[in-house]
């Protein structure tokens, strides 16, 4: 059974055919970089996005909108604002607008032209803005600041561009010559300047860093002669302590010698005794040969005495005159080190001197002890004379004096044996060498006057009669008149 269709559906059929041909023709899509323009029936501008023309009665136009690269040159030297004639070269982008309203300047100039042909317009509008703004500008301001100097371009050329049409995307200045080398002239200034304060920025730091190491060395050697001065003072006090200690020791050790000296003379005092019974026979032989070897023994050690005495206060002075020469030496030298350096050496020099003083009192007390010591012994041993003497009254003075006289080197010899502790004595002023030997013959003169004391005999009453008598020829001595010591007897050296 076939199917009739009517007129009028036949009519709408081919109706529908037609509308989609026609819109299959009129359809159009523009790309996002190209305008699609519709004229003829309307007007429509169409970018990125799709549309429908009429055909037979509406056209389609492209414009490109897509960058345009135009590289912008004086064709000619351009006097500047300071009248110095250079050439720029410009690298400047370029496009048409997509404002509505520029859009359709570029149209109406650009319509389905080459983007070459639009480089070539906007070159020559970019250039006589570029030369105008180049106659404003001086050339240090321009090379200095490439970018003022595009801005301004472009501020100059926007208003020509966008009546066509265009706008600027980016203005780059590439560079600035001239025929008289200017500008690298002032480049070498620049870099003559540059250089200048890069040097002078490095000598302030190179100051900096010296002020900065000066300080640390100083604070350093600050640090180092605080630390220093109390370590003196440190060794000070340890020092006066040493001292203190063996001050303590030496008195309790010569107080110990002394004792233990004391004891032994009581064990040789009667030792003594027992002997002086058994040598008062020998003795009698002997008393005349012994008085003359007293004189001559008493002459001889008053010579060496006296001579050594001189010796040593020669060799003291000496020692002194050296010793201050040396000082004053060291005090000129000393006078250029440091304050605090200076200080602490006085400290340590009053520490030593502290030292010493007590070492000094320590010899003392050591001296004293032995001196009291020998005091007994000379005590002890006069004891044991007077017992002697006692038993040799018989013999007269004379036999006192040989046991005087041989006893007298022994007692000498123990008054000096605290000296030999002492390692050097330096004594200054006159007569203070001498005093020694004094302080000596001072001892000696206090166990002689014990002596006298003890046995009840005037040794120096003796002593004095028996050198009178020597001196004096004439006026025999009782020793002489009781026939003890005869004129004839002859001198007998001591070997």
């Amino acid at each position: 059974m076939g199917i009739i269709l009517s007129l009028p559906v036949v009519a709408a059929i081919v109706a529908a055919v037609l509308l989609i041909v026609i819109l299959s023709m009129g359809y159009i899509k523009a790309p996002p970089d190209t305008a699609y323009i519709i004229s003829g029936l309307r007007r429509k501008i169409v970018i990125g996005k799709a549309s429908i023309r009429v055909p037979f009665f509406e056209r389609v136009d492209k414009l490109k909108l897509q960058l345009i690269a135009v590289d912008v040159k004086t064709s000619s030297a351009v006097p500047t604002a300071d009248y110095i004639n250079i050439n720029v070269d410009a690298n400047v982008n370029i496009k048409v607008s997509s404002d509505p309203v520029l859009i359709k300047l570029g149209a109406e100039n650009f319509l389905n032209k080459e983007p070459a042909y639009i480089a070539k317009v906007a070159r020559e509008v970019l250039e006589g803005n570029m030369r105008e703004i180049v106659g404003q500008m001086p050339l240090e301001a321009m090379v200095n600041d490439r970018k003022a100097f595009a801005e301004k371009v472009q501020e100059n050329a926007a208003p020509d561009l966008n009546r066509m049409g265009l706008e600027i995307v980016s203005f780059n200045v590439q560079n600035f010559t001239d025929d008289q080398n200017l500008i690298e002239n002032l480049g070498i200034d620049n870099t003559t300047k540059i250089q200048k304060k890069a040097a002078i920025a490095r000598a302030e730091s190179e100051k900096e860093i010296e002020i900065a190491k000066a300080q640390a060395k100083k604070e350093a050697n600050d640090a180092r002669v605080l630390a220093e001065t109390e370590i003196a003072q440190k060794n000070n006090q340890l020092a006066i302590k040493q001292a203190e200690l063996k001050k303590e020791s030496d008195t309790q050790m010569a107080i110990a010698d002394a004792a233990y000296e004391i004891q032994k003379e009581e064990q040789r005092r009667t030792i003594e005794i027992t002997k002086a019974n058994a040598n008062i026979a020998a003795s009698e032989k002997d008393i005349e040969l012994k008085t003359r070897e007293a004189e001559v023994m008493e002459k001889s050690l008053d010579a060496e005495v006296k001579k050594k005495a001189e010796a040593e206060r020669y060799k003291a002075q000496q020692e002194a005159d050296a010793k201050l020469y040396q000082l004053k030496k060291e005090a000129e030298a000393d006078r250029f080190q440091r304050e605090q350096e200076a200080e602490a050496q006085k400290a340590e020099a009053e520490a030593q001197k502290y030292a010493k003083m007590q070492e000094a009192e320590g010899i003392a007390a050591v001296g004293q002890a032995e001196a009291d010591a020998i005091r007994a012994k000379g005590l002890a041993e006069a004891e044991g004379i007077n017992a002697k003497a006692e038993a040799m009254k018989k013999y007269g003075e004379a036999a006192v004096l040989e046991m005087y006289f041989k006893a007298l080197p022994d007692i000498v010899k123990n008054a000096a044996a605290p000296l030999e502790n002492v390692d050097r004595i330096t004594m200054y002023g006159d007569g203070n060498s001498s005093r020694m030997v004094g302080d000596i013959i001072s001892s000696t003169t206090r166990i002689t006057d014990g002596l006298s004391e003890a046995t009840g005999v005037d040794i120096r009453g003796i002593l004095s009669g028996f050198l009178n008598s020597k001196m004096n020829p004439e006026k025999p001595s009782s020793n002489e008149d009781a026939g003890i010591i005869p004129e004839s007897f002859e001198e007998v050296p001591i070997k």
